[in-house]
């Protein structure tokens, strides 16, 4: 720690740079400063999390980082921009894409592409259980009502904005288990226009759902039955 002098007696704990008036070492922003008081962000700290999930899926290390190693890594502000956009796109299952991204073995500055989201987004919907894709659709619709009162969540199929229901068949937040095995569902559907199926297509695959709705009977049945009960 720097020893204050006479004539610069207020000095910065972070970066030990003296000065004589408190008032300018309170307006003093350097680095290491600026890194500690952003440890609130909630973009930092998902940095955070995924600089210790690097180091710990990389190195088998029991033990996490502490911020003060994180501020004091030379790939900060790689690991703070990749928790931005963590934040931005709400990735489904957010620590799962973070250690899927960490696994992957892609350098750090590729990470932020949005054609790796969709990558792992496509893969989880096509495989994932019909009971958590049922509660994630579900739980979406009921979001869309309570923003949008006085219309019912079950209703969703039938007033939604057809941009924001491509959106939400894109990112994940409502399955095609839903929407094929609904009539309103299928109904919305044939509403897109090319713009919007083009965005879709490749998560609302025919050829691939016949498959799985034809492998699958009791799950679809299941589906149903939860679309006829509820009125969707």
């Amino acid at each position: 720690m720097a020893l204050k002098s006479s004539s610069k007696p207020f000095v910065c704990q972070y970066c030990n740079t003296g000065y004589s008036r408190e008032k300018t070492l309170m307006a003093h922003m350097c680095e290491p400063k600026r890194r500690a008081l952003q440890y609130d962000e909630k973009r930092v700290k998902l940095g955070l999390y995924a600089f210790n999930r690097f180091y710990i899926l990389g190195t088998n290390a029991k033990h996490e980082k502490s911020y003060e190693q994180f501020c004091k890594s030379p790939y900060y502000n790689a690991f703070v921009k990749f928790g931005s956009f963590i934040n931005n796109v709400r990735p489904l299952y957010p620590e799962k894409y973070i250690d899927y991204i960490v696994k992957s073995g892609i350098k750090i500055e590729k990470w932020c592409d949005e054609a790796l989201y969709e990558k792992y987004a496509v893969d989880l919907i096509m495989k994932e259980d019909v009971h958590t894709a049922l509660e994630r659709s579900i739980n979406t619709m009921v979001a869309w009502a309570e923003e949008n009162q006085p219309a019912p969540w079950n209703h969703y199929f039938q007033h939604v904005s057809l941009n924001r229901a491509a959106y939400h068949i894109k990112d994940g937040k409502i399955s095609p288990w839903l929407i094929l095995n609904c009539s309103n569902g299928k109904g919305m559907l044939i509403k897109f226009n090319e713009e919007q199926l083009s965005m879709i297509y490749h998560i609302m695959d025919p050829g691939h759902w016949g498959k799985v709705f034809n492998t699958q009977p009791s799950n679809v049945n299941l589906v149903k039955d939860i679309v006829e009960v509820s009125k969707i």
